[in-house]
Protein backbone atom coordinates (compact mmCIF):
# COMPACT_ATOMS: atom_id res chain seq x y z
CA UNK A 1 0.00 0.00 0.00
CA UNK A 2 1.07 3.55 -0.60
CA UNK A 3 1.62 5.51 2.44
CA UNK A 4 -1.10 8.07 1.21
CA UNK A 5 -3.45 5.47 1.01
CA UNK A 6 -3.07 4.18 4.11
CA UNK A 7 -2.77 8.05 5.65
CA UNK A 8 -5.88 9.11 3.93
CA UNK A 9 -8.24 7.73 6.60
CA UNK A 10 -6.09 9.60 9.25
CA UNK A 11 -5.80 12.68 7.04
CA UNK A 12 -9.47 12.38 7.27
CA UNK A 13 -10.28 11.58 10.72
CA UNK A 14 -8.18 14.88 11.50
CA UNK A 15 -10.28 17.26 9.18
CA UNK A 16 -13.32 15.77 11.00
CA UNK A 17 -11.67 16.73 14.59
CA UNK A 18 -10.77 20.10 13.55
CA UNK A 19 -14.50 20.89 12.00
CA UNK A 20 -16.04 19.50 15.07
CA UNK A 21 -13.42 21.97 16.91
CA UNK A 22 -14.97 25.04 14.35
CA UNK A 23 -18.46 23.91 15.21
CA UNK A 24 -18.00 23.91 18.94
CA UNK A 25 -16.42 27.51 18.64
CA UNK A 26 -18.98 28.72 16.31
CA UNK A 27 -21.43 27.36 18.88
CA UNK A 28 -19.63 29.16 22.12
CA UNK A 29 -19.63 32.11 20.26
CA UNK A 30 -23.44 32.45 19.47
CA UNK A 31 -24.23 31.50 23.27
CA UNK A 32 -22.66 34.69 23.99
CA UNK A 33 -23.73 36.88 21.22
CA UNK A 34 -27.70 35.78 22.37
CA UNK A 35 -26.64 36.03 25.96
CA UNK A 36 -27.62 32.61 27.00
CA UNK A 37 -24.02 32.12 28.59
CA UNK A 38 -21.53 34.67 30.31
CA UNK A 39 -17.93 34.62 30.55
CA UNK A 40 -18.68 34.12 34.15
CA UNK A 41 -20.99 31.17 34.20
CA UNK A 42 -18.67 29.14 32.36
CA UNK A 43 -14.91 30.42 34.17
CA UNK A 44 -14.88 27.51 36.16
CA UNK A 45 -17.11 24.64 34.95
CA UNK A 46 -18.58 23.34 32.05
CA UNK A 47 -22.04 23.40 33.31
CA UNK A 48 -23.13 27.20 32.19
CA UNK A 49 -23.05 26.25 27.94
CA UNK A 50 -26.23 25.11 26.31
CA UNK A 51 -27.36 22.14 25.38
CA UNK A 52 -25.71 22.37 21.94
CA UNK A 53 -22.62 23.38 22.77
CA UNK A 54 -22.05 21.20 25.16
CA UNK A 55 -22.97 18.03 22.58
CA UNK A 56 -20.12 19.73 20.37
CA UNK A 57 -17.69 19.82 23.26
CA UNK A 58 -18.83 16.36 24.27
CA UNK A 59 -17.74 15.63 20.42
CA UNK A 60 -14.57 17.13 20.52
CA UNK A 61 -13.71 15.52 23.14
CA UNK A 62 -13.82 12.06 21.86
CA UNK A 63 -12.05 12.99 19.24
CA UNK A 64 -8.88 12.26 21.42
CA UNK A 65 -10.24 9.44 23.30
CA UNK A 66 -10.14 6.45 20.89
CA UNK A 67 -8.31 8.16 17.57
CA UNK A 68 -5.41 8.80 19.42
CA UNK A 69 -4.88 4.81 19.01
CA UNK A 70 -6.09 5.00 15.39
CA UNK A 71 -3.41 7.64 14.98
CA UNK A 72 -0.84 5.64 16.90
CA UNK A 73 -1.56 2.57 15.09
CA UNK A 74 -1.12 3.85 11.94
CA UNK A 75 1.87 5.09 12.18
CA UNK A 76 3.11 2.19 14.04
CA UNK A 77 1.71 0.06 10.57
CA UNK A 78 3.64 2.48 8.14
CA UNK A 79 6.60 2.20 10.11
CA UNK A 80 6.72 -1.36 10.37
CA UNK A 81 5.60 -2.17 6.97
CA UNK A 82 2.65 -3.67 7.97
CA UNK A 83 -0.42 -1.53 6.57
CA UNK A 84 -1.61 -3.74 3.79
CA UNK A 85 -4.73 -3.66 1.94
CA UNK A 86 -6.85 -5.23 5.12
CA UNK A 87 -5.64 -2.47 7.18
CA UNK A 88 -6.73 0.36 4.41
CA UNK A 89 -10.30 -1.27 4.39
CA UNK A 90 -10.13 -1.03 8.27
CA UNK A 91 -9.36 2.28 8.54
CA UNK A 92 -12.07 3.61 6.35
CA UNK A 93 -14.35 1.56 8.02
CA UNK A 94 -13.23 2.85 11.63
CA UNK A 95 -13.57 6.18 9.86
CA UNK A 96 -16.18 6.28 8.62
CA UNK A 97 -18.24 4.98 12.11
CA UNK A 98 -16.64 8.10 13.39
CA UNK A 99 -17.87 10.20 11.13
CA UNK A 100 -21.29 8.85 11.12
CA UNK A 101 -21.27 9.08 15.03
CA UNK A 102 -20.02 12.60 15.03
CA UNK A 103 -22.96 13.42 12.83
CA UNK A 104 -25.17 12.27 15.47
CA UNK A 105 -23.58 13.34 18.13
CA UNK A 106 -24.01 16.67 17.11
CA UNK A 107 -27.24 16.54 15.71
CA UNK A 108 -30.24 14.61 16.84
CA UNK A 109 -27.47 12.98 19.48
CA UNK A 110 -29.45 10.01 19.92
CA UNK A 111 -27.55 8.06 22.15
CA UNK A 112 -28.43 4.27 20.81
CA UNK A 113 -27.59 5.53 17.60
CA UNK A 114 -24.69 7.25 18.56
CA UNK A 115 -23.21 4.27 21.06
CA UNK A 116 -23.91 1.57 17.96
CA UNK A 117 -21.35 3.43 15.75
CA UNK A 118 -19.05 3.86 18.36
CA UNK A 119 -19.70 0.28 18.96
CA UNK A 120 -19.04 -1.01 15.37
CA UNK A 121 -15.72 1.74 15.39
CA UNK A 122 -14.42 -0.05 18.34
CA UNK A 123 -14.58 -3.49 17.34
CA UNK A 124 -13.04 -2.44 14.08
CA UNK A 125 -9.98 -1.09 15.85
CA UNK A 126 -9.41 -4.10 18.31
CA UNK A 127 -9.54 -6.39 15.36
CA UNK A 128 -6.92 -3.40 13.56
CA UNK A 129 -4.74 -3.65 17.20
CA UNK A 130 -5.13 -7.59 17.03
CA UNK A 131 -4.12 -8.42 13.87
CA UNK A 132 -1.32 -6.09 14.09
CA UNK A 133 -0.19 -7.16 17.01
CA UNK A 134 -0.33 -11.01 15.77
CA UNK A 135 1.86 -9.83 12.35
CA UNK A 136 4.39 -8.46 14.50
CA UNK A 137 4.73 -10.95 16.93
CA UNK A 138 4.78 -13.75 14.04
CA UNK A 139 7.73 -11.77 12.31
CA UNK A 140 11.22 -14.07 12.00
CA UNK A 141 13.64 -12.64 14.51
CA UNK A 142 17.02 -11.41 13.05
Amino acid sequence: MSVQMVLLPLFVLVILTFAIGIVMAVRRQDAFRSGQTRWQDIAVTHEGWPRQCMQASHAFSNQFELPVLFYVLTILALITKQADLIFVILAWIFVIMRVLQAGVHLTSNHVPTRGAFYAVGAVVLIIMWGVYIVRILTLPWP
